[in-house]
């Protein structure tokens, strides 16, 4: 072989080396996470660069690794990208490292719903971001007073559904953000219909919390929050039992007892006239809507059903509220319930 057709022969396998070289380098940094369902990555504050290699090795083995040395060796001198990243099945090693350089976050889904404390607010939070619970509520004293709420009347300023926020998010932007949506449901119309019926916001939200803890059938919610509306304008005590397992602090008594009315609280509304000084619960819109929608009617007492199928009795006099009553002791007596 002649030295020219040496070279060339050189020259070519050389060519189809570096070809192959960067095609393997090609395949390598575009290699798709194989997971079959997404992965989340949370990156805290302060974390160090060897806790991160090691973190997405743990969570996204051998394509995690891959994705740090991308990113490690794109930003070798920035700060470590605090966050909460979502990996999908199938996405690039290097989109994912580019991700982490540029800090692109994926918002976090917090569901609020079923909830009766701030507290339990606040727990919610604590789970989802990076926040803690007393972050958020120390936000709550600071931010709410401001916005015209008073503390036990802080539940009112939420509303429950699913919101998105960065993990990162502080507890002031997550209470600012709570809040405005809130306040987006309280637009002009419902604030008028609320002053129709002698109602602020936040007693309107208090009415749907007892109405929610007196029913679950959602289409009784209307009718007892008018109930209670038709007391509270009487100023007649609203002596609602959900307030008393409030005052006590068991949610679960079937039974509500002499001792239990007798709790000494602003919240015994057997004790006290009036409504009670905040929602005892975090109220739907739904609800809200619903009493702002409801019906007049002149019912002023309620007992459940006797047949105990989560329905209720109304009556608009006493005396046929006590006939409905006993019958509602004598079916839940023949069951054993004390």
């Amino acid at each position: 072989m002649t030295n020219k057709r040496k070279i060339i022969s050189l020259a070519v396998l050389a060519v189809v080396v570096a070809i192959s070289a960067a095609w393997g380098a090609w395949r390598w940094i575009n290699a798709g996470f194989g997971g079959q369902e997404s992965v989340w990555i949370y990156v805290p504050e302060n974390m160090a660069r060897q806790d991160l290699a090691r973190y997405m090795d743990d969570r996204l083995g051998a394509w995690g690794r891959r994705a740090f040395r991308i990113y490690d060796f794109a930003a070798p001198e920035a700060d470590v990208p605090r966050g909460a990243y979502r990996v999908e099945p199938g996405e690039r090693a290097r989109d994912f490292a580019r991700r982490l350089r540029s800090r692109r976050q994926n918002p976090v889904r917090v569901t609020l719903n079923n909830l009766r404390m701030l507290s339990d607010v606040a727990d919610r939070m604590d789970q989802q971001l990076e926040l803690t619970a007393a972050d958020f509520l120390a936000a709550c004293d600071s931010l709410l007073p401001a916005a015209g709420f008073k503390r036990p009347e802080f539940i009112a300023a939420f509303l429950p559904d699913t919101y998105e926020f960065y993990w990162t998010a502080d507890a002031g932007q997550a209470v600012r953000r709570l809040l405005d949506y809130r306040n987006r449901f309280w637009n002009d119309e419902r604030r008028s219909k609320a002053r129709e019926l002698g109602l602020t916001p936040v007693q309107v939200a208090t009415i749907a919390s007892i109405a929610e803890e007196e029913t679950r059938d959602r289409q009784e919610r209307a009718t007892v929050s008018r109930l209670y509306l038709n007391r509270f304008s009487r100023g007649m005590k609203l002596q609602a039992d959900p307030t008393v397992k409030f005052a006590v602090g068991d949610f679960g008594l079937r039974r509500i007892l002499g001792k239990h009315l007798a709790t000494p609280s602003p919240y015994n509304t057997y004790r006290n006239d009036g409504l009670p000084p905040g929602p005892i619960r975090m109220p739907e819109s739904a609800t809200m809507q619903a009493l702002l929608d409801s019906r007049p009617h002149d019912w002023l007492y309620m007992c459940a059903d006797p047949s105990l199928n989560g329905r209720h009795r109304f009556a608009a006099d006493y005396s046929e509220h006590q006939r409905n009553a006993a019958a509602y002791r004598r079916a839940i007596s023949r069951l054993g319930i004390r």
